[in-house]
C-alpha cells in the first residue's frame, strides 16, 4: 500500500506512505539498526525525513528525492532477507541514490558468482562495468582508488576460473611505486615483489579461501606476478588482469596488450591521477586511451569520486582533487 499526501503547511514537501513487507519483527530491527541509526543514516544523507511505526512507513521531503528515499528504503528492506546490515552497508546503498542507477530487475541480472557467494554492482558504473568484461576482449577501468575496479575484476576473473571460461587466471603489476625502487628493498626477489602484489592476493583469498588459493597456485593455476614476467609469452585460454596500469611504461603496455591470445580475457585497470613513474617516462595507460579510443572489441569504463564504495570521507577527497584544475603533466 502507498499513498502520497501532502500537509498544508508544506505543500511543497510532498509524504509517500507505505507499508514494508513481509512483516517480520526481526528484519525490522535489521533494516532500522540499533536507535534507529540506519534511519538516522538515511535521513540525514537524502535530506528527508523518515517516520515510522512497525512496518508503516512515511518519507517527507522534496519530491525529487522523496520516491528516491523509498525505492531505497524498500530495497533495503529486501536485503534483510539474507544480510546483517549495518552503517558501511548503508553507506554502499547512498552511493547509487542520487545516480541515474540500473534498474533494480536490470542490476540483479548483473552480479558475480563465487563459491563465497554472489558481488553485486554498487551502482550503475560499477554494472556497467562487470557486463562490459563479460562482452569484450580488451577492458580498461579508469578512476580513482575505492571505485572497486580491481575487486570486481578480480572477482570476474574468479567466476570465469570456476565456470570453466577459462584455464588460468594472471594478476599482473607493474612494481613501480611511489618512487621507491625494488633494490632498495630488503629481502631477496620474492619478498621485494610479494607487498606490490598484496592486494590482488587479498581478494582471491577472500572469494575462493586461502588454501584453494594456494593449491590453484602451486598448480600454476593462478600466477601472481609483476609485470616484467609477461614478456616473450603469449597467454590463451587465460584471464588476464593488470593492475595499476597508470605506473606502466609506453612500452610495457604495448607489450601486455600484445600477450593476449585465444580465448582470453584482459582487464587493464589504473588511476591516471596516480602516476608514480620518472617524470621523464610516458604514462602507458594515459597514452593507450588516446590510441585505442574507438578499437572494436576493447570497453572502456570511466570510474568518478561519486562512485567511490569506501568511507564517505574517501569520496569527498577523490571529488575535492577532481573539482581541481588540470595539470599539464603529459605522463
Amino acid at each position: 500500500m502507498e499513498t502520497i499526501t501532502s500537509s498544508p503547511t508544506e505543500a511543497e514537501k510532498p509524504s509517500i506512505r507505505f507499508d514494508l513487507e513481509p512483516v517480520d519483527t526481526e528484519r525490522l530491527m535489521n533494516f532500522c539498526g540499533q536507535f534507529d541509526q540506519h534511519l538516522r543514516l538515511l535521513e540525514n544523507r537524502l535530506s528527508v525525513d523518515i517516520n515510522n511505526r512497525a512496518h508503516q512507513f512515511a518519507v517527507t521531503g522534496d519530491a525529487a528525492v522523496v520516491q528516491t528515499a523509498v525505492n531505497l528504503i524498500r530495497d533495503l528492506y529486501r536485503e534483510t532477507r539474507d544480510t546483517v546490515l549495518t552503517p558501511e552497508e548503508i553507506h554502499l546503498f547512498l552511493q547509487q541514490a542520487n545516480l541515474d542507477a540500473l534498474g533494480k530487475d536490470e542490476r540483479s541480472d548483473v552480479r558475480i558468482r563465487t563459491r563465497k557467494g554472489y558481488i553485486k554492482p554498487k551502482g550503475a558504473t560499477q554494472a556497467a562495468y562487470i557486463d562490459n568484461i563479460r562482452r569484450h576482449d580488451v577492458n580498461f577501468g579508469v578512476g580513482p582508488a575505492g571505485t572497486g575496479k580491481t575487486w570486481l575484476a578480480v572477482a570476474c576473473a574468479v567466476e570465469a576460473l570456476e565456470r570453466d571460461e577459462v584455464r588460468r587466471l594472471i594478476l599482473v603489476r607493474p612494481a613501480v611505486e611511489a618512487g621507491e625502487r625494488l633494490g632498495f628493498l630488503p629481502g631477496d626477489l620474492s619478498q621485494k615483489i610479494d607487498p606490490y602484489l598484496r592486494p590482488m592476493y587479498d581478494a582471491l583469498f577472500e572469494m575462493l579461501g586461502t588454501e584453494k588459493v594456494n593449491k590453484l597456485i602451486e598448480r600454476n593455476v593462478i600466477e601472481v606476478a609483476p609485470l616484467a614476467y609477461m614478456r616473450g609469452r603469449t597467454l590463451n585460454d587465460s584471464f588476464i588482469l593488470l593492475d595499476e596500469a597508470q605506473n606502466t611504461t609506453a612500452e610495457q603496455m604495448k607489450m601486455f596488450l600484445t600477450r593476449l591470445g585465444f580465448g582470453s580475457t584482459a582487464v587493464i585497470t589504473g588511476d591516471i591521477t596516480q602516476i608514480d613513474l620518472p617524470s621523464h617516462q610516458t604514462s602507458g595507460l594515459r597514452q593507450v586511451l588516446g590510441i585505442l579510443k574507438g578499437v572494436e572489441g576493447i570497453s572502456f569504463s570511466w570510474f568518478h569520486g561519486r562512485d567511490v564504495v569506501r568511507h564517505k570521507l574517501v569520496q569527498k577527497i577523490v571529488e575535492a582533487y577532481e573539482s581541481q584544475p588540470k595539470s599539464n603533466d603529459k605522463r
